[in-house]
């Protein structure tokens, strides 16, 4: 009898659940259309409205990935410390004011360089509260057993809106101007913020704050995950995954365009087999988990994914370009199984009142490898070519399957 009423209350709480899932989810697919959308429109505003050069340019994402080393370690405790939904809601009612200002001044005739910088940056900052939020908030709204599929179909809707969003965005700037259609990408805050307005606040399953001043607590999350048996490998491989991507992001445009004489056209479809691979990995991430188990599943997946980087130097021009196009998806798709699994287990095993502050350090030290790797690839290519630098990173790519292989994760099945 107490079986079945134990039964009973995991259906209902279940059920209850998947309402909530599905607004966060819309949400999170609402800001994410409207991201992917100034992916395309943001540095046409700077290209063609302002005429900026190639380095002013570059300015735009060095502001973005700024934002995480200023901010990434203070927003766990700073999520800690605020209404978690409320923070959400700000986060995205700030992005809304600062993207819509793009478009108001283009139209007042006082848009400046300075000011796009500027509000990449302020969007930026914001975005990295928010998507350390709701890296805790997704553990509220589900069960731990729902936390891989649920993972997994945001992976893919992320991946769904990385293939389409960009063509909307070129077909908007076509027709309606670059700084015009970056409304899109401000209503879609303000649609997410509406939506989560909807979703219940995080009740039980989020512990009281901490006691301690912000520097005690912000030690305490990064302790946390520097001694962990598993978090730590896990945490050194994403951060060596990333350093690899932050290195293909400097590397992919030149060697596409200048060594391989990639048709400009083609150029948006040999990358969009980043989106690919994020669909196929998301969709084949739950399946390997039961099949194999979590821990086999991200040790082989980041092994073949380092392996197939070799493809990429070995591409060249014409009907070549499906084998750079085939060693990006399979890369991609073993990052992404990666990151999925280890953001789950993160999310499963570590307490509820330090997942914010955990979130935050994973997320500071693994993105911030991001604009390195890309510095970095710009001097090697420089001495190397950009050839001999794409097998200069296929070699330090199999450094994170290393970090797994040789600790403690080799032996398991499921990440625990």
């Amino acid at each position: 009898m107490a079986r079945a009423e134990l039964s009973s209350e995991t259906k209902a709480r279940k059920s209850g659940t998947a309402g909530p899932f599905w607004r966060y989810w819309s949400a999170s697919t609402a800001s994410g259309v409207g991201d992917a959308v100034t992916t395309v429109a943001l540095p046409l505003v700077a290209i063609e409205t302002l005429h900026a050069s190639a380095f002013e340019v570059s300015l735009l994402p060095a502001a973005r990935f700024a934002a995480w080393v200023a901010i990434g370690l203070p927003a766990g405790v700073l999520v800690q410390r605020l209404p978690l939904r409320g923070t959400q809601i700000a986060m995205d009612l700030i992005r809304a004011v600062a993207m819509a200002w793009i478009p108001l001044a283009a139209a007042l005739g006082v848009l400046r360089l300075w000011q796009l910088v500027v509000v990449t940056l302020v969007t930026g900052l914001a975005g990295v509260v928010f998507d350390v939020g709701n890296s805790s908030f997704l553990p509220s709204i589900v069960s731990k057993e729902e936390l891989t599929a649920r993972n997994s179909l945001l992976q893919g809707s992320s991946a769904a809106t990385q293939l389409g969003a960009p063509s909307l965005g070129g077909v908007l700037v076509q027709f309606c101007g670059a700084a015009t259609s970056l409304l899109v990408d401000a209503v879609s805050y303000v649609v997410s913020a509406a939506v989560l307005c909807t979703v219940p606040r995080p009740g039980n399953k989020r512990a009281a704050t901490a006691g301690g001043s912000p520097w005690s607590q912000i030690s305490e999350g990064w302790r946390y995950v520097t001694r962990h048996p598993v978090i730590r490998p896990c945490v050194t491989a994403a951060t060596l995954v990333n350093f690899v991507c932050g290195t293909l992001i400097a590397l992919t445009p030149l060697y596409l365009v200048r060594t391989l004489g990639t048709p400009v056209g083609l150029v948006g479809v040999v990358m969009a087999t980043d989106g690919v691979g994020s669909l196929v990995g998301a969709a084949l991430t739950p399946r390997l988990s039961r099949r194999f188990g979590s821990a086999r599943a991200i040790c082989w997946a980041t092994l073949v994914a380092a392996v197939a980087l070799v493809l990429l130097p070995l591409s060249s021009g014409g009907w070549g370009l499906l084998v750079f196009g085939l060693g990006n998806t399979v890369f991609t798709v073993g990052v992404v199984v990666l990151s999925i699994l280890t953001r789950t287990h993160r999310q499963t095993v570590t307490p509820p009142e330090l997942l914010p502050r955990v979130m935050a350090t994973v997320r500071f030290v693994s993105w911030g490898a991001v604009p390195v790797g890309s510095l970095l690839a710009g001097a090697a290519a420089a001495g190397l070519g950009t050839r001999g630098a794409l097998w200069l990173v296929a070699v330090v790519a199999l450094a994170a399957p290393l970090a797994l292989w040789a600790g403690p994760v080799r032996r398991m099945r499921v990440l625990a």
